[in-house]
């Protein structure tokens, strides 16, 4: 297993930082601790294209034929590194030194693995395997693969195995969420798929909030999130993930992208609270 010898940073979520296909470690500001991401889209395919994504090179598409038996033998063989090795010492600063989750994250969307239940699957038998049930599994994921079978019996699996979901929603009108995600599709479509989502398994709403050519989110952009969210069933969610952004995007969207400050994102949190949600800031 060859890495860089340099510090896992929150800034730094390089998928090149360790030599594996699938799997890649990362200090994440959200999760507070080590996350171990396993990326099912090396190709750097995605079907949305968000304006803030830190994917170099990414391009339109799905996801690729996994090779199975690879990622069980990196994740099996990472996660034994973690837990018994010194890749914690060696490259993990001290504070931050514990395993917060395994992460489907990576180079695109998740869902879009033709084989995605039987991987959740796989990666709970290996998290069990290593003693590590008490970490949790979470899918990231924009949610546009819901309304398939094999990713709702995914959802199912990854409930049983005491997982939530992570689930994409930044905007609530089309033309804004064309706009930041780079997708035509109608907010309270993804409404319905984000209620069908927590009806399967613990969802938490993960969300980016960026000042557009110098402009802060207006009321009326804030409200018509909240709108969206209204819609998919408040007491349903387990809460918002309120971001800003800390990367540099690698899209050419890039240019129109400035950070809100803390209490900028602080007061929308405040009008989710109102609603009832519980809200994480990560400024």
């Amino acid at each position: 297993m060859n890495t860089r010898q340099q510090m896992l940073t929150v800034t730094d979520h390089n998928r090149s930082y360790i030599d594996m296909t699938y799997v890649y470690p990362v200090v994440s500001r959200r999760a507070r601790g080590v996350s171990v991401g396993i990326n099912l889209n090396p190709n750097n395919a995605c079907n949305w294209h968000c304006a803030y994504c830190q994917v170099p090179g990414l391009v339109r598409g799905a996801a690729p034929k996994i090779d199975e038996a690879l990622l069980e033998r990196e994740l099996t063989g990472f996660l034994q590194e973690l837990a018994h090795g010194q890749f914690m010492a060696e490259h993990v600063p001290e504070d931050a030194r514990v395993i917060r989750d395994i992460a489907f994250s990576g180079n695109g969307e998740p869902t879009s693995c033709t084989t995605f239940s039987n991987i959740v699957r796989r990666v709970v038998r290996i998290r069990n395997d290593a003693g590590l049930g008490h970490v949790p599994i979470r899918l990231i994921t924009n949610g546009s693969q819901v309304d398939k079978p094999d990713v709702q019996a995914g959802l199912r699996l990854l409930a049983e195995a005491g997982g939530e979901v992570w689930f994409k929603l930044d905007a609530g009108t089309q033309a804004d969420i064309a706009r930041i995600n780079g997708v035509s599709i109608r907010p309270e479509s993804h409404a319905r798929r984000l209620a069908l989502c927590a009806s399967l398994c613990p969802t938490w709403v993960q969300t980016c909030m960026v000042r557009w050519d110098g402009e802060a989110p207006s009321e009326e952009f804030v409200g018509s999130y909240v709108e969206a969210l209204e819609q998919a069933g408040l007491a349903s969610l387990k809460g918002v993930l309120l971001y800003g952004l800390a990367r540099q995007s690698f899209q050419p969207e890039a240019i129109h992208l400035q950070q809100l400050s803390a209490d900028e994102l602080e007061a929308i949190a405040g009008r989710l609270r109102q609603k009832g949600l519980a809200v994480a800031v990560s400024p």
